[in-house]
C-alpha cells in the first residue's frame, strides 16, 4: 500500500528522542491508530492533549482511513507566543480544531510520497507544499516546519514529527 512504512523506514535527528521500548516507541506505536500511538509518545504528549480537547482521537483512530500526521512535537507547542495554547484549549471546537486538521491528510504518505507530491490537501481544506528531498522535507512554504522523525508507522497512518505547529491560513 502506498505510502505505508516501517520501523526501518524512520529517519530524522528527532528519532533519538523517542522511546525505545514500550507503546510509545516506534515499535510500540506500529499496531496502534495514530491517536493512541501519537498519546504514548511523551515526544508528543501536548498534541495528544489538544487531540482530546478537541474531540478528534475518535476521528484519528479511525482503522477505516488512512492518513499522513504532521505532528507537531511539544517543543513546538512551547515555541508559541505565551498564552496561545491555553486559548487555543479553552476553545477547542473553535480554532483548535482547524489547527489540528491542517496537520492531518486524509491519505498515506511516505518522505519519497510527499517529495513527489509536492502539495497535499489537508482534512482542514486548504493545502501545505512539501519541498525538499525526501529526507529533509520542508513543511509549507510561510511556517517552514521540518520534520525531526519521519515515515513513524501506525496503524492507519504515517507520521512525520516536525518542529512546528502549522497554521492554516486566515479565512
Amino acid at each position: 500500500m502506498s505510502g505505508v512504512t516501517q520501523t526501518s523506514d524512520i529517519y530524522g535527528p528527532g528519532c533519538t528522542e523517542v522511546p525505545t521500548e514500550g507503546e510509545g516507541s516506534a515499535q510500540g506505536m506500529v499496531d496502534d491508530p495514530v491517536g493512541t500511538a501519537a498519546g504514548n509518545n511523551p515526544l508528543l504528549s501536548t498534541l495528544a492533549t489538544a487531540v482530546a480537547a478537541a474531540n478528534l482521537g475518535d476521528t484519528l483512530n479511525d482503522t477505516s482511513a488512512s492518513y499522513t500526521v504532521f505532528a507537531p512535537a511539544n517543543s513546538a507547542f512551547e515555541s508559541l507566543p505565551p498564552g496561545t495554547l491555553d486559548s487555543l484549549l479553552a476553545d477547542p471546537s473553535g480554532q483548535l480544531t482547524d489547527i489540528l486538521t491542517y496537520h492531518v491528510v486524509p491519505q498515506r504518505y511516505d518522505a519519497q510520497g510527499l517529495a513527489d507530491a509536492g502539495t497535499v490537501a489537508t482534512v482542514q481544506g486548504e493545502s501545505l507544499t512539501i519541498t525538499g528531498e525526501p529526507m529533509s522535507l520542508t513543511i509549507d512554504e510561510q511556517e517552514q516546519a521540518t520534520v525531526l522523525c519521519g515515515n513513524i508507522p501506525t496503524a492507519n497512518a504515517t507520521v512525520f514529527v516536525i518542529d512546528t505547529v502549522l497554521m492554516p491560513p486566515a479565512a
